[in-house]
């Protein structure tokens, strides 16, 4: 089910049950009731709801942007590091280098393939990709520089492959959903007080109160969406991508 699918239909969902909750209090309502007479007290409740869970509403919606900003970075330093790699080899001999570059590119063809669609679909890496980073580590280590100009690119050429590997690692920590149970059993129960606390005005069955209120239902729909796409960094709607890889390793994705 596509993303827009799932939009469209949370936000009619949250219109009908409005309307048909507005609807069947219109006819249980006794004949002399005024929603002129709602208490100013609960008028001030419903507004302070209202803006208490806008806070958190907001406050949850800038966190997983943030998850989903920082998970592009990660995939960005991984790419950047494993690119250094490529390049700076070029100073060892043609037999090294032509290794280790083959070995960068098999590993980066496996992350933008096959543990690309792992990290979409279930959530976790490859064990694969382990090793074939495993094995680039290897080239880079266990070659012992013949000369001073090796020796001098040796070190950086480590340091390049820590930063691949704690990139990577990063990259693992932000694979799957980032917003804890207990927050978004906290969004949705505000989310139900919020819009339920709209009946509290006694809202009657005028169209453009029912208007209004199917349009507030709906944006709290939308505004929980938008935490749900985001919420997967890799896995729903606006996610990080393996661009930076593909931008420079354009052959190794096959």
């Amino acid at each position: 089910m596509s993303e827009w699918l799932v939009l469209t239909l949370a936000m009619g969902a949250a219109c009908v049950v409005v309307l048909l909750v507005a609807v069947v209090r219109h006819h249980a309502a006794p004949a002399d009731e005024d929603p002129s007479e709602t208490p100013d007290v609960i008028e001030y409740i419903t507004m302070m709801i209202g803006v208490v869970y806008a806070i958190v509403l907001g406050l949850a919606i800038a966190g997983v942007w943030e998850a989903r900003s920082v998970a592009q970075d990660h995939v960005q330093a991984e790419a950047q590091a494993l690119h250094e790699i490529s390049e700076r080899v070029r100073v060892y001999p043609e037999d090294v280098r032509d290794r280790i570059r083959d070995d960068v590119d098999a590993y980066v063809g496996h992350v933008v393939t096959t543990e690309w669609k792992a990290m979409t679909e279930k959530g976790e890496m490859t064990e694969k990709g382990t090793e074939l980073l495993d094995t680039v580590r290897r080239d880079v280590t266990d070659y012992q520089p013949s000369s001073d100009f090796e020796a001098q690119a040796y070190q950086p050429l480590l340091d390049q492959m820590a930063a691949a590997d704690a990139a990577r690692n990063a990259r693992a920590d932000s694979t799957g959903e980032t917003m804890p149970g207990v927050v978004w059993f906290g969004l949705l129960a505000g989310a139900v007080v919020t819009v339920g606390m709209v009946f509290a005005l006694q809202i009657r069955r005028t169209a453009r109160e029912l208007i209004l209120a199917g349009l507030f239902s709906a944006l709290i729909a939308f505004l929980l969406f938008l935490v749900w796409d985001f919420d997967a960094p890799y896995g729903r709607g606006l996610t990080a991508t393996a661009d930076p890889f593909r931008a420079l390793f354009p052959n190794a994705g096959g």
